[in-house]
């Protein structure tokens, strides 16, 4: 069965899913989206994504068609008519058909358009064994000049961190911001763990606001976990005595060294390990 792709209102096999070339969402990024997981059948924390694309389109001035309920039905008929119970969800708004030039009041119709497909981020043996991250070059964008707490469309900034971690053999890297503290990586929040309290960046720190993030920080509060918003830098993540990601597709994966030296003793940490099961009883349902 071709995978089927929904786009304003109706289902379209995955090879014939189309939007125009004139698209601003093609031409200039402009536009937002939302990646989630379902399991078995139910999409986590469905309400906080919504919640946070309904944001990011108020920040740009972008009108969505419909309203929260029809959306959520909308992404459910999806998964159903690829008879997926665990996969990943791909919600985007773009701004619509509109000419070559910027004006973003000649595009009047916003397109809608949401995938549903299986997704395997990163090789098993990386959850088992932890990342190696490199430091970017790149640093995340200037929260004055586009607020990283909008999930655009416009992901070149990532892009470009993620292909040096590439080119240093790395699977993620880790990006700073424009202080020179630690953001996020390019598709992932960041942890670490010091001294037995949990620490991650604020999200004044120019990070996305991540649903995976808030929900590791509520589980890390039931067990009794201190977890700390504050700013920290690259040698904190050296001497810290773990560190982990989080992401509605990663969910969360361990990291073991960063820019070639090891993070604890080089191996994925108790307190990681326990959150990651955790998390992983949260979203089965258990």
């Amino acid at each position: 069965m071709a995978l089927k792709v929904f786009i304003n209102g109706e289902l379209f096999d995955k090879d014939d899913a189309k939007i125009s070339v004139f698209d601003h969402g093609l031409l200039f990024g402009d536009g937002i989206f939302e990646g989630m997981r379902a399991y078995s059948g139910k999409v986590f924390e469905m309400g906080p994504h919504l919640d946070r694309l309904w944001e990011s389109a108020r920040a740009i001035h972008l009108e969505i068609p419909g309203t929260k309920d029809e959306m959520a039905a909308a992404v459910n008929q999806t998964l159903q008519a690829n008879e997926l119970s665990d996969a990943y969800v791909r919600l985007i708004v773009t701004r619509g058909t509109g000419t070559l030039g910027l004006d973003a009041h000649l595009c009047k119709n916003p397109q809608v358009i949401i995938i549903t497909d299986k997704i395997s981020l990163y090789p098993e043996k990386f959850y088992e064994e932890g990342l190696d991250l490199v430091t970017a070059a790149t640093i995340r964008n200037h929260p004055a000049a586009l607020s990283p707490r909008v999930k655009s469309l416009n992901y070149l900034n990532n892009i470009l961190a993620k292909i040096e971690g590439a080119r240093a053999g790395c699977v993620e890297a880790l990006m700073l911001n424009h202080k020179g503290e630690v953001a996020e990586c390019t598709g992932d929040n960041i942890f670490i763990v010091r001294k037995g309290k949990l620490l991650t960046p604020p999200i004044d720190a120019g990070i996305l606001e991540g649903i995976t993030r808030n929900a590791v920080i509520q589980l890390a509060a039931k067990l009794g976990i201190e977890c700390l918003e504050q700013p920290f830098t690259r040698h904190d993540v050296f001497v810290c005595d773990e560190c982990f990601l989080t992401g509605s597709a990663a969910e969360v994966i361990p990291v073991v060294r960063l820019d070639d030296r090891s993070i604890g003793d080089g191996k994925p940490g108790p307190m990681t390990q326990q959150l990651r099961k955790a998390f992983t009883a949260l979203v089965h349902g258990s």
